[in-house]
């Protein structure tokens, strides 16, 4: 895979309009695993240094292993590179919070806290993912006990996150992923049983292409209530060489008045790590060349937010 083969790939969607010169509210984010799989320090350090070269201002990290980050230096690594932080994960089976068992469910509990804990510690205010679930295909749908034991659990964790200024994001996740949540819908229901006004939710057009019948109903269906957005084609390759209608999907996102972060999320297993290519059915590569990946998604994402306002 070359780099020419994606030069088309990125021009803008709607309008041809360039983003050098042109402002928006909206925080520009790329996912930490388009340049590394690994928490440790060197390995945070290289990322915020390469988001702040490709012109973003925002750096989300998976939160896959809490232990391997070195917090206190994180904070001041992403802080020298002049970036917000964000963190995202969902969890273990061992430590599922829709989980019918009692201790499982508490596993699951503690290990949002800790997440919590570990993202303000770093300097970050959002913590997203699916927190409700454990990650993996289901073999049956959610039962009411274990949607109730979910519920439970983030009503429980929310008032914890607000002491820390932390506010919960509830991501729209595919069928093969959770039984919890697989449409906007599911998570407006599950933000209102949980009642917290530091939840809020999260799409992602990776899996919107799988379960929304379009882009543009589940982003008016969520309007205000909408706190964070990921943006990624429908191979988590490069923006643009797929078949997402983004022209829609940013028309959409400036309908509603959205100014939150949007991030670009892109998986190769050139550069993630063994055990998540595995948890996150990474079988190939879909690039191989970070930087390029990254600067032209950031020109894609400023180009299609600005024709967007424009149109």
């Amino acid at each position: 895979m070359t780099n020419n083969d994606h030069d088309d790939a990125v021009s803008s969607p709607g309008t041809a309009a360039s983003s050098a010169s042109t402002t928006f509210p909206n925080p520009l984010g790329v996912h930490a695993l388009v340049w590394t799989g690994s928490c440790t320090s060197e390995a945070v350090r290289e990322a915020a240094q390469q988001t702040a070269a490709a012109g973003f201002d925002l750096l989300e990290f998976s939160l896959h292993d809490l232990d391997a980050f070195d917090t206190q230096r994180a904070r001041k690594d992403l802080a020298d590179a002049g970036l917000q932080v964000v963190g995202s994960r969902g969890l273990a089976p061992e430590a599922d919070v829709s989980s019918t068992d009692p201790a499982v469910v508490a596993r699951g509990v503690e290990l949002l806290h800790r997440s919590v804990d570990v993202l303000a510690d770093m300097g970050g205010h959002f913590l997203s993912g699916a927190l409700y679930s454990a990650f993996g295909k289901y073999p049956s749908p959610v039962s009411a006990a274990g949607r109730a034991n979910a519920v439970a659990a983030l009503a429980e964790l929310a008032p914890y996150a607000a002491e820390r200024s932390v506010t919960l994001g509830l991501e729209v996740c595919n069928r093969y992923e959770t039984n919890v949540v697989n449409t906007a819908h599911d998570a407006l229901r599950l933000a209102d049983d949980i009642g917290a006004d530091n939840v809020v939710i999260h799409l992602d057009s990776y899996h919107m292409n799988i379960e929304e019948a379009d882009f543009v109903t589940p982003i008016r269906e969520v309007g205000d209530r909408l706190g964070y957005m990921h943006i990624g084609e429908n191979h988590r390759g490069y923006l643009g060489s797929g078949h997402i209608d983004f022209g829609s999907f940013f028309d959409a996102l400036a309908g509603i008045g959205y100014t939150g972060p949007l991030t670009f999320e892109s998986f190769s297993s050139t550069v993630v790590s063994e055990p998540l290519s595995s948890n996150l059915a990474i079988w190939r590569n879909l690039w191989n060349d970070s930087v390029d990946l990254a600067t032209k998604a950031r020109r894609f994402m400023a180009d299609g937010l600005v024709a967007a306002t424009r149109s």
